[in-house]
This record gives C-alpha cells, structure tokens and sequence, in this order.
C-alpha cells in the first residue's frame, strides 16, 4: 500500500475529521457527523481507496 494521500491534503483531511466528530460530541450535529471518522482515518494513515481506484496521487514526487 503506497501512500496516495500528500501534506496538504492529509491536514485537510485531519482538521474536516475533527471537526465533524466534535460537532457531533457537542450534539451540534446529528449522527451523521461521525463519519468525520473517515477522512480523519485517510488522512492519518496517508491512504485513501477512492483515491487508488482513479488513480489520483497527491503526494510529491520522490527524487
């Protein structure tokens, strides 16, 4: 599994993941605010499914 996710993309990620669990935990969202769950995941692991399937890379290149 080669990471897909780059730095700017994995802070948005993070920073969205929060964001939307922490609005459910304050009951300013409903429910649905848990899969806050998943960009916080991608973001921490620095892979993202979707991303592999269209293969879409937002990390730089390696030299």
């Amino acid at each position: 599994m080669t990471l897909n996710v780059g730095g700017i993309d994995r802070i948005l990620r993070i920073v969205v993941g929060l964001v939307l669990i922490g609005l459910t935990l304050t009951g300013n969202i409903g429910v649905w605010g848990w899969l806050g769950v998943v960009p916080l995941a991608t973001g921490a692991i620095g892979w993202c499914p979707p991303y592999a399937i269209f293969g879409f890379n937002t990390c730089s290149m390696k030299k």
